[in-house]
This record gives C-alpha cells, sequence and structure tokens, in this order.
C-alpha cells in the first residue's frame, strides 16, 4: 500500500508547486487539484450558492478517489490539499460565508466521516507556513482563470486550518517555512525527502 503526503496551507502559499516537484524529484504519484477540470467549478464560481453542494460533493468524492489509487499503488504519492483541506477549510468556509446552508454542510460533514473512516488518514502533512501578507501577494501573483477563494478569504482559509491543525496527530506534521520566495523550494527539499524515508 502507498504511503499519503498531503500538503496543507493557505490557498496560494505553494502547495501545488511543491507536491509537482515531489513528484518530479522524488519520483511520487501525484494527486493534484483540478480547478478547472471539475465539473462544477465554474458554475460554483459564476452562481455560488446554487452549484457550491454540487462542488463540495464532487471535491470530496475526487479527492478519496485520489487517494485510493495511491493507496493501492507501489509508490507513495503526494496531493496538493486533499480530503481535509477540501472539508476542514473549503467546506467550512462555504458554510460561514453562507454558500452552504446547514443541511448542506451537514450532508458534506457525513459523506467525509464516511470517506474517512473507509480511507486511512495521510501518513505525513506537510504543513506550508508563511505569513499572510506574503500569501496574499502570491495569490494576487498566480493569475489563475478560474479563483474560488478571493483574497478576502486568506484570513478566513487560514484560521481554518489552524483549528484543524490543533487537532491533528503532530507526529504526522512537518511545518515548513514557505515565506522566502524559492519557488523550487531547494531549502526545504532535504528536510522533506529525510522525513519521507522515514516512512
Amino acid at each position: 500500500m502507498g504511503h499519503l503526503i498531503a500538503i496543507v496551507g493557505n490557498a496560494g502559499v505553494g502547495k501545488t508547486t511543491l507536491a509537482r516537484i515531489l513528484c518530479q524529484r522524488l519520483g511520487l504519484t501525484s494527486g493534484l487539484e483540478q480547478h478547472a477540470e471539475r465539473p462544477f467549478q465554474a458554475l460554483f464560481a459564476a452562481q455560488g450558492a446554487r452549484y457550491a453542494l454540487a462542488n463540495q460533493v464532487d471535491y470530496l468524492l475526487v479527492r478519496a478517489e485520489q487517494e485510493l489509487a495511491i493507496r493501492r499503488g507501489p509508490r507513495p504519492g503526494v496531493v496538493d490539499g486533499g480530503l481535509e483541506v477540501d472539508f476542514h477549510v473549503f467546506t467550512r468556509q462555504f458554510r460561514q460565508a453562507g454558500k452552504l446552508d446547514a443541511a448542506e454542510y451537514e450532508l458534506c460533514a457525513r459523506l467525509y466521516a464516511t470517506l474517512r473512516e473507509l480511507l486511512p488518514p495521510p501518513d505525513l502533512i506537510i504543513h506550508l507556513t508563511a505569513p499572510l501578507e506574503v500569501v496574499a501577494a502570491r495569490h494576487r501573483r498566480r493569475n489563475r482563470s478560474l479563483e474560488i477563494a478571493g483574497a478576502a478569504d486568506l484570513a478566513d482559509l487560514a484560521a481554518l486550518l489552524e483549528a484543524w491543525l490543533a487537532e491533528a496527530p503532530p507526529e504526522r506534521l512537518l511545518a515548513i517555512d514557505a515565506s522566502a520566495d524559492d519557488p523550487t523550494f531547494a531549502a526545504a527539499l532535504e528536510i522533506i525527502a529525510a522525513r519521507l524515508g522515514e516512512l
């Protein structure tokens, strides 16, 4: 069974960039965010609450499918965000923002709980940290054609992420300071590779 590594952090901090680098350098299997490929993302971005539930159900399922493929494979795999971030951060933020009502949020919570009961949690959680102003600057620079989380959401996302991480098993956490403008993550790769070797 392949080990699962989840890279977590605020929107724009560098999760996908680091995941791609780890796949290239260490030969990991990838399970990347599919913001442009998912069927409800553009509809959600354009029409908000009408497609929020469909979007979140789709994302929770596709993240579980990515994990299942990694677990069944021969090599470790990495996800950028993953099931935990899509539920504990984004689904909760959409509920706080009124894009999901109470019943819709509860449906997502049931789905997440069932999926996590059937799938083991990540073996390693790499937490990319950076001050909010650094994250906001990167978020502006990435200039995605389809963006669900806006600059105004970053503080809320950071608070939700910290609340979830406070409950995560500390032995599975690896915090990486991503404050420096280092798109190759050169300073962090040796630390991450050593930790992956321990798995």
